[in-house]
């Protein structure tokens, strides 16, 4: 398999995050929206997957897969680490209530399904692997994938960058245009900054860690209101 192909898969998350909530309501025989709630636990089965994909989709194409994302040991300074997590955090956040006050007129907004109560179990368990899984499957593919194969400098961050953000807009999904187009801005700045920062300096790992880092913050947020669901219902009357 030709390496040129791999940006090819860049919208397969939107397809099975889109699959996964409407063929899952489907068999439950609810609305996509009364299983909103369990999208940090499809997410970590859907991070496995397309990890396990991009490993194969590599192996295909001939590379290991520290070439695929240039990895190069020794290479990462502390310094970059610091500056990527800061940046995740400032642009991830503060983009996320501009995002939610253009299409919701609420500053600070959250939708209210992206911390509401799962099993407490499931809860813990996803504390921890959401981070992990959800930062190598996505940096992986959209900038292992997509920047590293895209020949035009300016698509190399664009493309991909696109198809990071409009993800999101399935995570879960909606059948609600406000809440995509909320979900897709929240998230634009922030993948343009990755797929440029990567364009520039080809090391994943800053980034894996910035990532990984806002992923806690998010899967402590879920936790929190599993083992305390009265402080869920407290929010939602605020």
């Amino acid at each position: 398999m030709d390496k040129k192909y791999l940006p090819y898969f860049l919208p397969i998350r939107s397809v099975l995050f889109f699959l996964v909530f409407v063929v899952g309501a489907f068999i439950v025989k609810k609305d996509v929206a009364d299983i909103s709630n369990w999208w940090s636990v499809a997410c970590t089965i859907i991070n496995i997957f397309t990890f396990g994909l991009v490993l194969l989709l590599t192996k295909k194409c001939g590379m290991t897969y520290a070439e695929l994302i240039n990895y190069e040991k020794g290479k990462t300074k502390v310094s970059q680490v610091v500056i990527i997590v800061i940046v995740t955090l400032v642009v991830g956040f503060s983009v996320m209530y501009l995002a939610g006050f253009l299409c919701y007129g609420i500053i600070p907004y959250m939708a209210p399904m992206m911390i509401e109560p799962i099993p407490k179990v499931l809860a813990i368990i996803n504390v921890i692997l959401l981070p992990v899984t959800t930062a190598f499957a996505e940096d992986s593919l959209y900038l292992g994938c997509g920047v590293n194969n895209i020949k035009n400098k300016a698509a190399s961050i664009i493309v991909p960058a696109f198809f990071f953000a409009v993800q999101h807009s399935f995570i879960p999904t909606l059948f609600d245009g406000r809440y995509i187009i909320y979900r897709f801005l929240s998230f634009l700045p922030l993948t343009v900054i990755y797929s440029w920062y990567y364009q520039k300096k080809k090391n994943l790992v800053p980034i894996l860690i910035g990532h990984a880092v806002i992923d806690v913050a998010t899967g402590m947020s879920v936790l929190v209101m599993s083992l305390f669901p009265e402080m869920y219902e407290q929010w939602l009357s605020m």
